[in-house]
């Protein structure tokens, strides 16, 4: 196991956590935001103090890697590498929408057979979602979708189907299949980050600290429709 620190910035919830052995030992969160520019430095010189105080050595920094806030996750990763450089260890991306998955994963019963879709709200009845099975294998990668009564049916004529997220409570309207569930009060978290950042230091899935983007600044984005920009 490892010593990570986590960062998640988004959404408007800023999020700071350190996990050791699996376990998440120090975590500060701000819901008031956005304000990451604000609170995200005071969080990590905590988070690092924390570090440094209980003598322990810090392996690795991982950051939500979007989609999300263009703003925040700017600040977010560029956070992430000054601390990566600083004390030369490595950086892990870590997709948000897989951050959004964890809480449900670990706290809701969910049948053998359920689907999971997160999503981020991208304005309008526009949203950028993608879905998992319940160990986090991909059915259908991250796209933004432009959500109407028919945007999700093939997964939802086979399956339960799990929506959660900030963008899914708009689409409790246009989405009324009977195998749509709809889960209330779900955030990206940093203290959530620990078990996927867990996995890519046992896989050694480390970025290059020098040219990594958030994939929605870069891949993401330039691969979509001019409209949904």
């Amino acid at each position: 196991m490892s010593c990570i620190l986590h960062i998640e910035t988004s959404t408007a919830v800023c999020s700071v956590a350190v996990s050791e052995e699996g376990q998440s030992i120090f975590v500060k969160e701000d819901f008031q935001g956005p304000s990451h520019a604000v609170s995200l430095g005071v969080f990590v010189d905590e988070a690092l103090s924390f570090v440094d105080n209980h003598a322990m050595l810090l392996d690795a920094v991982a950051v939500s890697c979007g989609p999300g806030s263009y703003t925040g996750l700017r600040i977010g990763v560029s956070m992430a590498k000054g601390v990566c450089y600083g004390r030369n260890i490595p950086l892990i991306g870590i997709p948000t929408l897989e951050v959004l998955s964890v809480p449900v994963l670990l706290y809701q019963e969910l049948p053998d057979d359920a689907l999971l879709c997160p999503m981020i709200d991208a304005r309008r009845m526009e949203v950028y979602a993608a879905v998992y099975d319940r160990s986090l294998v991909v059915k259908r990668k991250t796209l933004a979708d432009i959500v109407d009564e028919n945007t999700y049916l093939e997964y939802l004529d086979k399956h339960p189907v799990y929506f959660f997220g900030n963008g899914a409570t708009k689409c409790r309207d246009k989405i009324t299949h009977p195998n749509a569930h709809f889960i209330d009060n779900i955030y990206p978290l940093a203290k959530m980050m620990f078990p996927l950042a867990e996995k890519a230091v046992a896989n050694r899935d480390y970025k290059d600290v020098a040219y990594f983007e958030p994939f929605y600044l870069k891949e993401f984005v330039a691969t979509q429709p001019k409209k949904l920009l």
